[in-house]
């Protein structure tokens, strides 16, 4: 067994670690072709505020393409890399998670999803810059037309007659919607001294209205249950999986209260 010195473990000292837990196999799966999605969405965001979504229509050679590029990228010797940082909140990012202090076992990408500020960024590709830019805003137009239809599904499903009430808020030119690529690198010799998994990115709530998540078929992320108990998330790379943001259930709470308010449901006591 390989077993790190103390000095060399004092730079990840505080990064820490969780014990494995089980595949969690109730996860909601929404068809977004099926006529009931809108209903079905409803009901996930209610249940657990985290679906996977399949025959979503972002092509998988897209995927691949992008994930293949964003190998090649994490794979490069580290001097490299970190010429494409530190993130200004764009731009490659090691192991510190944000600017509270935050820190995690995990390197990363993080662009905007506007073109134009895309552009900027994608000259850490020294090599073929042009050919990534491609890649990502392929994704990206891809990830939008899904995730806007998510949206405009929610809206139908809570009986809202403006149906973009929530996606024109993505499609707003001003949006500061991101795009982040999140590589988790392996390091058996402190996954053995410590016993258990690296944590890569700590536990937290997604701020924003929507998160769309995909991964590859390594397993790692989990979500928490209203009964107190965290799980682990299957993984799919033919899928994605979309998660609840705070502002969205801000508004959503106030859809419901409207809701309610207008079938005199609502009471103030």
């Amino acid at each position: 067994m390989v077993v790190l010195s103390q000095p060399a473990l004092q730079p990840f000292s505080v990064i820490k670690t969780c014990k494995p837990v089980g595949l969690f196999s109730e996860i909601p799966v929404i068809d977004l072709t099926d006529p009931h999605a809108k209903t079905l969405i409803i009901k996930a965001c209610e249940e657990f505020g985290f679906f996977k979504l399949v025959n979503h229509g972002v092509p998988m050679e897209l995927m691949t393409k992008l994930e293949g590029l964003a190998n090649s990228f994490f794979n490069l010797p580290q001097p490299e890399k970190d010429k494409a940082g530190p993130p200004d909140p764009y731009g490659y990012g090691n192991k510190k998670i944000g600017p509270n202090g935050d820190v995690g076992w995990v390197e990363y990408l993080l662009l905007h999803t506007n073109p134009q500020i895309l552009s900027q960024k994608t000259s850490i590709f020294q090599e073929n810059p042009q050919i990534f830019r491609s890649a990502v805003e392929d994704y990206l137009l891809g990830v939008k037309r899904m995730t806007f239809e998510v949206l405009e599904l929610m809206a139908d499903g809570l009986e809202i007659e403006s149906r973009n009430v929530f996606s024109r808020l993505l499609r707003d030119d001003e949006s500061d919607s991101c795009f982040r690529l999140n590589h988790y690198p392996p390091c058996p010799e402190l996954q053995a001294l410590t016993g258990g998994n690296l944590i890569g990115f700590g536990e937290h709530t997604d701020p924003q209205i929507i998160s769309v998540l995909r991964s590859n078929n390594t397993t790692g992320l989990q979500i928490y249950l209203k009964e107190g108990t965290w799980v682990s998330v299957p993984p799919d790379q033919t899928s994605f999986f979309i998660n609840v943001g705070d502002i969205l259930q801000v508004c959503l709470l106030c859809v419901f209260i409207m809701i309610f308010s207008r079938n005199q449901v609502f009471f103030l006591t």
